[in-house]
C-alpha cells in the first residue's frame, strides 16, 4: 500500500458538536463525524449539526449513514437538518439511521410534521428527487449493527436512566474507537474500552456540581460520570487517548475540569471542542 492509499484509509474522528443542553454558541449539539475512506458516518446529530458539518469541510450530500445513541433532544434536534437540508443540496439515496427503540416513531412524526416542505419542493419548480427524503429506520439491540467495506459497528447499552441508551464502538482498518453517548459510569462501558485507541466520554466538573440545585445534583450524579468516576474508569480502560465531549462545566474552566481528572488519571486527555479533529 502506498502512502496516498494509507492517508485515505486513516480514519478521522471530528467533534461536530461537543455541547449539552445549555445553549453555549461556542458548542453546538452533541455529534461526531467518523470518516474511512473520506466517507463520513455520523453519530447523534444534535442542535446546528449540518451548519457544523459543513464547517468542518464534509460535504453534506456524501452523509448517508447516522447513528443515535439515545433519544434527548440535545442529541436529536438535528435531526430535520439531518434529514432534509443534504437532500435540499442534493442528496439522491435514502438516509440510513441506527439508534433505539423509538427512532421509527421519532422519524415519522418529523417527516410528517414536514410533508408541505417536501410536497412543495417536489411539486414545485425546485429541480429535486423524490429519493432523498426517505429514511430507513434500523431500531438496534446490542452487539453488530452495521458493517461495510470501511468499519463494523457494534451497540453495547449505557446506563442513562430510564433511557434506552446505547454506546458505540467503531472498527476501523486503523483505529478501535470507543463512544460513550450520555451515560453514568458502566461496567459494560468500561469493559468495551478496554485497550481501544480512543475513548470518547462525556462529563461532569465534580466541583461544579457542588454549586447545583440538590434535585439537579442527584440527577447529574445517576444518569451521568463525574471527572472523579472517569478518572477511575480511564485508568482501569486504558485507551491510548481520553477525548472529553459532552462536558458540563458548571464555572469551571476546561483546565480546571481535565484536573479534576488528572487527580486520578495519568494517561493521555484532551478536553474536546467542536471542530476539533483526531
Amino acid at each position: 500500500m502506498n502512502e496516498s492509499e494509507m492517508n485515505i484509509n486513516k480514519t478521522k474522528i471530528i467533534l461536530l458538536g461537543t455541547g449539552t443542553p445549555n445553549a453555549f454558541p461556542e458548542r453546538s449539539g452533541s455529534s461526531i463525524a467518523i470518516i474511512v475512506s473520506e466517507r463520513p458516518y455520523l453519530v447523534d446529530f444534535g442542535p446546528g449539526v449540518i451548519r457544523r458539518v459543513k464547517a468542518a469541510s464534509i460535504d453534506p450530500v456524501k452523509i448517508e449513514t447516522a447513528f443515535l445513541t439515545h433519544l434527548h433532544s440535545d442529541h436529536t434536534i438535528g435531526y430535520p437538518d439531518l434529514i432534509f437540508t443534504p437532500w435540499v443540496l442534493g442528496r439522491k439515496k435514502s438516509l440510513e439511521v441506527y439508534g433505539p427503540e423509538g427512532l421509527k416513531h421519532l422519524t415519522e412524526h418529523i417527516v410528517e410534521a414536514f410533508k408541505e416542505d417536501i410536497r412543495e419542493r417536489i411539486e414545485g419548480l425546485e429541480p429535486i428527487n423524490h429519493e432523498g427524503t426517505q429514511v430507513n429506520i434500523h431500531e438496534i439491540s446490542p452487539g453488530l449493527i452495521y458493517s461495510d467495506i470501511h468499519l463494523r459497528v457494534e451497540a453495547f447499552p449505557v446506563n442513562h436512566g430510564s433511557w434506552t441508551a446505547y454506546g458505540f464502538k467503531f472498527y476501523t482498518p486503523d483505529k478501535t474507537i470507543v463512544i460513550s453517548g450520555d451515560t453514568a459510569p458502566s461496567e459494560e462501558l468500561e469493559k468495551q474500552a478496554k485497550g481501544c485507541d480512543i475513548l470518547i466520554h462525556e462529563v461532569y466538573s465534580v466541583n461544579g456540581l457542588r454549586k447545583r440545585p440538590k434535585e439537579w445534583q442527584e440527577y447529574h450524579k445517576n444518569v451521568h460520570t463525574s471527572t472523579h468516576e472517569l478518572a477511575e474508569i480511564a485508568s482501569r480502560a486504558g485507551p491510548e487517548l481520553l477525548i472529553l465531549y459532552h462536558q458540563l462545566f458548571w464555572g469551571i474552566s476546561q483546565n480546571q475540569l481535565l484536573d479534576e481528572i488528572k487527580e486520578r488519571y495519568d494517561g493521555k486527555i484532551i478536553s474536546g471542542n467542536d471542530l476539533d479533529v483526531f
